[in-house]
């Protein structure tokens, strides 16, 4: 089948090259000439595993073009996904100019019948704004499907060529069962395709998302309950999680969640509910997460005093999460900045994200170009991303090059009776002795 995806970010990248994987020719289309010209040479803007070879496979095959040629790819092509940004506007809500732009471009370049599905996280009803975005360009036949993703940054690739359920939304058959058509190589093991009315697709992805974040924002609102009363949140999250109502999934206590999905999404349902309907819940899970960013501050400011102007902290882990380059909207962000403010100096270590942390930062903090190179002459070390890699260090080595034997654990990957036995001063989140 011939497919464009337009849209090149995080979203379009994964589904078009997952899409040729499956012997599909795929357009990817992007207004970012330098973007384009990048991904032609087989270099992609961002890190997720098993994307870039895949990349690369797919277009040596041919399968899969980059261009920045909207209306060749439109009319090449059958069926358009929309991946384009959505980003949150001053008052929360999604900001739909780039999809109008890309529909109406679609609309215009038109010369038959086309299928327009919608891969970008859009609030409800967007699918009837496009059909009469559409409307308003042309008079020649299509319709309007909505697809929403429910990818993890760290593992794209795998969620989206085997995925829990494929969700659609629309009302014409026709156009629904090309777009299945499309997705039946990715669910041969029997999970579901789940057709729809596309107002609640696109309310379903909003309600994942606000599902995990309201776990996520429990378990740390717990951690925090745990460390007043003297409980120990590690062992109360083992004994909830068993619980097959619960789960054990997403009760991981730590320094909040970021990212690209779950701050945007949260705030976009309290905005798309209003005053008229006041999202409660989703204001208290968002409350919740920014207290949370800040909690590992505290602890450092009650060890260390207020003024840190003498002081450097190592930080192991600046993107939001691992196995990802993605820092927006990242626990980091708060709390090194906070530390800055404080007059610290910062010595920083992740293995993706330095790039992007050097947009965010610049010259403001010391970038290491190994973990253990971010320790030498520090207070104590901050860790803010499990990245596996520090899950199992040289703690010897660590305490060699620290000035003190302190550790900030903001992700509970360490044991605090081992922690104690080496020596180290550690605290981590609702934990004892943390």
């Amino acid at each position: 089948m011939k497919l464009a995806v337009v849209g090149t970010g995080y979203v379009g990248l994964v589904a078009g090259t997952c899409f040729s994987e499956t012997g599909n020719d795929v357009v990817c289309v992007d207004i970012d000439k330098n973007k384009v010209e990048m991904l032609q040479q087989g270099k992609i803007p961002i890190y997720e595993p098993g994307l870039e070879e895949m990349v690369r496979r797919n277009a040596d095959e041919q399968r899969l073009i980059f261009t920045t040629d909207l209306d060749s790819a439109v009319q090449k092509s059958s069926i358009i996904f929309i991946a384009v940004g959505t980003p949150q506007g001053p008052n929360g809500h999604a900001n739909l100019d780039y999809v109008r732009d890309t529909a109406k471009g679609i609309a215009k370049a038109m010369d038959s019948s086309k299928v327009i599905v919608t891969k970008s996280t859009v609030p409800v009803g967007t699918a009837d704004r496009i059909r009469q975005w559409v409307s308003e360009e042309t008079s020649l036949p299509f319709a309007v499907v909505s697809n929403p993703e429910f990818m993890k940054e760290g593992a794209a690739v795998e969620d989206f060529m085997k995925p829990d359920r494929v969700v659609l939304g629309g009302d014409d058959a026709e156009a629904l069962d090309a777009v299945k058509e499309v997705y039946e190589p990715f669910v041969r093991t029997g999970n579901p395709i789940l057709v729809m009315d596309s107002r609640s697709a696109e309310m379903s992805k909003y309600a994942a998302n606000a599902m995990l974040a309201t776990k996520i924002s429990f378990i740390n609102e717990m951690s925090r309950l745990c460390e007043y009363t003297g409980a120990d949140i590690n062992e109360v999250r083992r004994a909830i999680g068993l619980d097959r109502r619960i789960g054990p999934h997403f009760i991981f206590p730590g320094v909040g969640y970021g990212g690209s999905c779950f701050p945007k999404d949260i705030r976009a349902i309290i905005g798309m509910g209003g005053d008229e309907e006041e999202m409660l819940l989703m204001k208290a899970v968002e409350r919740v997460n920014e207290l949370q960013k800040r909690i590992l501050v505290q602890k450092v400011s009650r060890r260390f005093g207020e003024n840190l102007s003498a002081k450097t902290f190592a930080v192991w882990g600046l993107a939001f999460k691992p196995r990802t380059d993605d820092m927006r909207d990242a626990p980091a962000i708060v709390v090194i900045d906070a530390l800055l403010r404080m007059g610290a100096r910062i010595q920083a270590f992740d293995p993706e994200a330095t790039d992007e942390a050097k947009k965010i930062f610049s010259d403001r903090i010391d970038y290491a170009a190994r973990s253990y190179d971010a320790l030498d002459g520090a207070s104590a070390l901050l860790v803010l991303t499990e990245w596996n890699e520090f899950r199992r260090p040289d703690f010897d080595r660590i305490k060699e090059l620290l000035k003190e034997p302190v550790i900030f654990d903001g992700r509970n990957i360490y044991d605090p009776l081992d922690l104690k036995k080496l020596g180290f001063e550690y605290f981590s989140i609702g934990r004892k002795n943390g």
